[in-house]
């Protein structure tokens, strides 16, 4: 848990059916640029147990990595994550956003599930809660929730959705599934923004992608991998890495003339971190 990088922290939290190794390949080279990365199990994935039938939502997680913050020590990061990872960050930049340099936003969005996306996800996640082989399920999911043009990739993946509990994710479902739009308040977070996206994801679309970064302040259009989907930051690591290490950089260099307002909000330690993992 703890590290020997002194330099800036880097917070990320992964996609749904994921877990925090998705990150792993990552950590070397933002080590070596000095980057502490922190990364977080989201309820109901990798080792963060849920209680069964409890129900919670984006923003009780955006409290989770606050508490995974203060366990820490840190009084400010650079907040980001990929897909349902991205609904986290952007409701935390909502929740403090004096503990917040900047923010990652990677194959995400801003907007509720509905219409004809609500429909197709409802039908797929009872398929999965029941009784169905799961090999036309992860056939049917892979490309989409990964992507990218080497199906080799995602192996690590499919092989654990196997051997998965399909009980266990019911509640993270219904939270993704629920999640209310946050386009109309877009406009209160200031934060420096990263808004990237694969050429090819399905699921954060073009529309999607620009409608959030046209609504955020502190970004600056959308970057666009190409030939990614959905999982980018999985199998093109050598193209995000990059750029986060450009974005921890520049909020690194607001830090002086954000000065003043740091010490308008003093950091208050306490909240407890029982139960989420976290690998830093």
């Amino acid at each position: 848990m703890s590290s020997d990088i002194p330099g800036p922290t880097l917070v990320l939290t992964h996609g749904f059916l994921m877990d925090e190794s998705m990150f792993e390949p990552m950590r070397e080279p933002l080590a070596a640029a000095g980057i502490n990365l922190v990364t977080i199990d989201a309820r109901c994935h990798g080792r963060t147990q849920t209680p069964g039938g409890e129900q919670f939502t984006y923003w009780d997680m955006a409290a989770d990595t606050l508490s995974v913050l203060d366990e820490l020590g840190i009084e400010k990061a650079v907040i980001g994550g990929m897909s349902q990872g991205g609904y986290i960050a952007l409701r935390l930049a909502l929740l403090a956003p004096e503990r917040v340099r900047a923010l990652a936003l990677i194959d995400t969005d801003a907007e509720a599930c509905a219409g004809a996306e609500l429909d197709y996800q409802r039908t797929f996640f009872e398929r999965w809660a029941s009784a169905e082989p799961m090999a036309p399920l992860v056939a049917e999911l892979a490309p989409q929730l990964i992507g990218g043009t080497d199906p080799r990739l995602w192996r690590a993946w499919t092989s654990r959705w196997y051997s998965c509990d399909r009980q266990t994710v019911l509640p993270a479902v219904r939270c993704l599934l629920e999640r209310n739009a946050l386009l109309h308040r877009l406009s209160e977070i200031e934060a420096p923004a990263l808004v990237v996206r694969g050429g090819r994801d399905p699921i954060s679309t073009a529309r999607k992608s620009a409608t959030l970064a046209a609504g955020l302040a502190g970004a600056d259009g959308v970057v666009t991998i190409p030939g990614a989907g959905h999982g980018a930051a999985w199998t093109h690591p050598e193209v995000l890495t990059p750029l986060l290490i450009r974005l921890v950089r520049r909020a690194g260099a607001r830090r002086g003339n954000m000065l003043a307002q740091a010490l308008a909000h003093p950091w208050l330690p306490g909240r407890a971190a029982a139960g989420i993992h976290i690998a830093r």
